[in-house]
């Protein structure tokens, strides 16, 4: 490292066989963009990263590029360190049963600033047991794995990340972070709490993202239908709905379809889908709505209509429930132009 390192924090993140290449270039990015917004101020660059892994050389990730990795972990001087990276990928469960990794892991988190991880990156840091008493998410696929095999964690599945410099709401020390870009979005939040809203912004624009998600919001990711323990009467009904939201979809209506008594239906629903099916109904026409907010050319009011809401409120109190944001801030971060409701 060149002597000008020395003033600056040292970004590290490490690398495994089969490593999402995302949850490793995601944030580096993010920090090297910072230096390149600090030096078109005048400022000097605040950011060095470095990738380690079990040895120097070529990392193979999961989607086949290679990433060299500047060094050994074994060799990295962890008191140099401000923020070291544990990222996800298939290759995470290996990394799980390596009693060295876990060590160094639970090493770092008394040494180091600041230790985070990206996606199911998360279950490293469990298993090291240093998230135990702490907030934690990871990818949706994987928080309920982590809430059953982790019980002392302070599960968030909704998050998209548990990183909070204040420690309000959140940790400032050890934190975790959603699916793949939520890596990005806790990188932009470390940089904010270093310099700044503005310069995270600007970090922002400069990767043409949307200005900045909270650690807060929910992860937007779809509802899956499952596919299997459901009876074929239910199959048929499952179908049958995405298709018509603005239909009468009361207890009474659905269980008339599947040829039951609205208790037997109930019973019934609750054992397969593992939920009433009120919440199933309101779960699908959320999503329906979510992808219609995403065209510009729909009003909020249409979307109400179009997926049984009814009313812009009813959707509303909807999307805070299982989204924790409004239909209108939905829109103004995933539409291509923001949304108007109708007056």
């Amino acid at each position: 490292m060149p002597n000008s390192a020395e003033s600056r924090r040292l970004i590290a993140c490490h690398a495994y066989d089969d490593v999402m290449s995302l949850d490793i270039v995601g944030p580096l990015q993010v920090f090297s963009s910072a230096n390149d917004e600090l030096s078109k101020m005048g400022r000097a660059k605040a950011y060095d990263g470095i990738v380690v892994a079990d040895t120097e050389g070529p990392v193979q990730t999961s989607c086949g590029v290679r990433l060299y990795a500047d060094m050994g972990w074994r060799d990295l001087d962890l008191c140099r360190v401000d923020t070291l990276f544990v990222p996800g990928g298939s290759g995470v469960f290996k990394q799980l049963k390596d009693a060295q990794i876990l060590d160094w892991v639970r090493h770092a988190e008394k040494v180091i600033p600041r230790l985070g991880s990206v996606c199911s990156g998360a279950l490293v840091l469990a298993q090291a047991g240093v998230l135990d008493g702490r907030m934690a998410t990871t990818h949706w696929s994987r928080c309920e794995q982590m809430a059953r095999d982790f019980p002392a964690i302070h599960m968030m599945g909704d998050r998209l990340h548990s990183y909070d410099p204040t420690g309000q709401d959140g940790d400032p020390h050890v934190f975790t972070s959603a699916g793949v870009t939520a890596g990005i979005d806790l990188a932009l939040a470390i940089v904010e709490a270093d310099f700044g809203r503005a310069l995270a912004l600007s970090v922002a624009r400069r990767l043409v993202m949307f200005l900045k998600r909270p650690g807060g919001q929910a992860q937007f990711s779809a509802y899956l239908i499952p596919e299997t323990g459901t009876t074929a009467r239910l199959s048929s009904l499952l179908e049958w709905l995405p298709a018509n939201l603005a239909s009468d979809l009361s207890l009474e209506s659905l269980a008339g379809r599947a040829g039951m008594t609205p208790r037997t239906f109930s019973r019934v629903f609750s054992r397969d889908l593992g939920m009433s099916p009120a919440r199933y109904v309101e779960r699908v026409r959320v999503e329906a709505a979510r992808a219609l907010l995403q065209d510009e050319t729909v009003t909020i009011s249409r979307v109400a209509d179009l997926c049984g809401f009814r009313h812009q409120e009813t959707l509303r109190r909807a999307f805070q429930r299982h989204l924790s944001v409004s239909p209108q801030e939905y829109a103004e971060r995933f539409a291509r132009k923001a949304l108007v409701s109708a007056t």
